[in-house]
């Protein structure tokens, strides 16, 4: 079973930037559209970026020009470049395929606060 760990949150001050990556165990990023996804408290799960293998990318409207996603299948990793941070960007990123779970279970996630 493939895992995917998470790393790079932290707390950040608002219009602040972090870099999020998330490592696959196998050679299985260019093989699937990954996501990241976010969970606020008392909010449910959502996609906010996602790459197709070929590279095409899509956003939520609440990250639109703020967020990049990109990916590198030579290192399994996928990245999402977070600038001009918002307190409601506050949550816990994971990445997953999307949709989630074809190649496996979430992983524990790495918490992003933004906050002053």
């Amino acid at each position: 079973q493939v895992r995917l760990v998470e790393s790079g949150g932290g707390l950040v001050q608002p219009g602040g930037s972090l870099r999020l990556s998330c490592a696959a165990s196998g050679s299985i990023i260019r093989f699937h559209a990954m996501g990241w996804y976010r969970q606020a408290p008392g909010k449910q799960r959502e996609l906010v970026a996602s790459i197709t293998g070929g590279g095409t990318t899509n956003y939520a409207d609440s990250v639109m020009g703020r967020f990049t996603i990109s990916s590198d299948n030579a290192k399994n990793t996928v990245y999402l470049q977070m600038k001009s941070l918002k307190p409601e960007d506050t949550a816990v990123y994971y990445c997953q395929t999307v949709p989630p779970g074809l190649i496996g279970s979430w992983g524990q996630g790495t918490q992003v606060t933004v906050s002053s």
